[in-house]
């Protein structure tokens, strides 16, 4: 377009970067990237959470097997134990030592367990430093 055309009617302006440094220009432009910003932020935040429920699903089905054939032969294990010591002593003693070493050893493995279910293992860390990285960026722009 050349200046001969700005003069006609109905001719639009050209964008000058004054023009577009304006408030305005500034509002309009803001207007259109904040909707695709929060929706590109929750994009990222389902995307993170499937992926840690992914993850909780497989390290259950993990724990779940392992803990089954695991406990088939602690068992075993644990009888015998039983067995070996009634042959030195009354065998509902050693029934009773046994299982009260199992438990303190259950107890412990327990707490150590609950401890990888904690809420913070579940954060989303990445879409909340975007989140803040956006809203700084938001406050430079507009102020």
């Amino acid at each position: 377009m050349n200046r001969e055309d700005r003069d006609l009617p109905g001719a639009r302006p050209i964008p000058t970067p004054e023009h577009d440094a304006s408030v305005v220009g500034l509002l309009r432009q803001l207007s259109r990237e904040v909707p695709e910003l929060f929706s590109k932020e929750l994009a990222l935040a389902k995307a993170e959470l499937q992926a840690s429920l992914t993850t909780l699903k497989a390290g259950i089905a993990g724990v779940a097997g392992g803990a089954i054939v695991l406990l088939a032969g602690f068992i075993i294990l644990l009888m015998s134990a039983v067995y070996g010591l009634s042959m030195v002593m009354a065998p509902w003693l050693a029934a009773l030592i046994v299982g009260v070493l199992v438990m303190i050893v259950g107890f412990a493995m327990l707490q150590s367990g609950k401890k990888q279910f904690e809420p913070s293992h579940f954060k989303p860390e990445r879409t909340l430093d975007a989140l803040n990285k956006d809203q700084e960026a938001l406050r430079r722009k507009v102020s």
